[in-house]
């Protein structure tokens, strides 16, 4: 655990992963500057006055001695063979063991010294602090995409909140605060992932190596978000609203072509009856016509 973050714990995993790899990688080049180890701390929370800790320093397999830092003085040493990847260093702490830890190891044939790791903190409950209060917003089930906040808080004693969630090793979210009581944590856009107990503990202004008990619990349900209602009725009617559609685009496709017919054939039936064997005119026609002659032929009376 780099941290009592959460977050330190997942730099210190990835540290590790990369400072192994990372050895083959300068033994390779000739290279001398050795990968930096990483610390970890078994277990994490919830230690007490007595309890049996493990601090375990984890470093390429070479042959080593191992040192463990306490506020940036030696504490221990330990050989380390080849043969293994880690050194473990046991402690059954009291008050005068919590503090911030590091190690360093140095090569047994050359004596040439790595970096220091990250630090981890010992941190000890300490019963005399009452144990903090905690709520849920919402307290209902919730759906899957809904923000829901958290807040811990404690009797005038200040200091930095950190929120537990049971089957994670290490606090998830963590608040300093200064001259509060009360912390928010939040948890956007939460998941059914994110279904299960939580709880708070805190470290007391100017203790920071001190904890209260974790306090009592609350718990989120985060239900799959289900399909809006009719959702199934409207993905089977697309087929339906296709094929209606595309009916009315032929039906009117359809008339349009009859009335483009029967306009032809009108237009066709008035060309034959203006044309030049088109029938007789009517009789009065001619009498007027023949009436007409003979008056142009007379002469114009004086």
């Amino acid at each position: 655990m780099g941290t009592w973050c959460h977050g330190g714990l997942v730099a210190l995993c990835d540290t590790r992963t990369v400072s192994l790899a990372g050895w083959w990688l300068v033994a390779a080049s000739g290279e001398q500057k050795l990968p930096r180890p990483s610390l970890s701390l078994h277990p994490s929370q919830g230690i007490e006055v007595g309890d049996a800790v493990t601090l375990r320093c984890h470093l390429p397999r070479l042959d080593a001695w191992v040192w463990l830092y306490k506020g940036g003085l030696r504490t221990y040493r330990k050989y380390k063979d080849k043969e293994q990847d880690t050194a473990e260093f046991f402690l059954s702490p009291n008050w005068e063991h919590t503090g911030s830890y590091r190690c360093q190891y140095q090569l047994y044939w050359t004596a040439e010294t790595s970096e220091l790791s990250d630090p981890v903190e010992l941190v000890l409950t300490d019963h005399s602090f009452p144990p903090p209060s905690i709520s849920l917003s919402p307290a209902k089930r919730v759906g899957t995409g809904t923000n829901v906040s958290i807040q811990c808080w404690n009797q005038g004693y200040g200091g930095s909140f950190l929120l537990h969630k049971d089957g994670c090793s290490a606090p998830i979210q963590c608040q300093e605060l200064l001259g509060e009581d009360k912390a928010t944590f939040t948890i956007l856009g939460v998941t059914p992932a994110d279904s299960g107990t939580y709880r708070c503990s805190y470290r007391p202004w100017a203790q920071r190596f001190l904890s209260s008990p974790i306090g009592n619990n609350v718990t989120l349900e985060v239900a799959p978000t289900p399909a809006p209602p009719g959702a199934a009725g409207r993905s089977h009617g697309i087929p339906v609203v296709a094929v209606v559609g595309g009916c009315s685009a032929a039906f009117v496709f359809i008339l349009a072509l009859v009335a483009f017919f029967l306009l032809a054939a009108r237009r066709r039936r008035m060309r034959r009856d203006e044309s030049p064997g088109a029938p007789a005119e009517k009789p009065e026609d001619e009498e007027f016509q023949e009436e007409w002659k003979r008056d142009s032929r007379q002469p114009p009376q004086s």
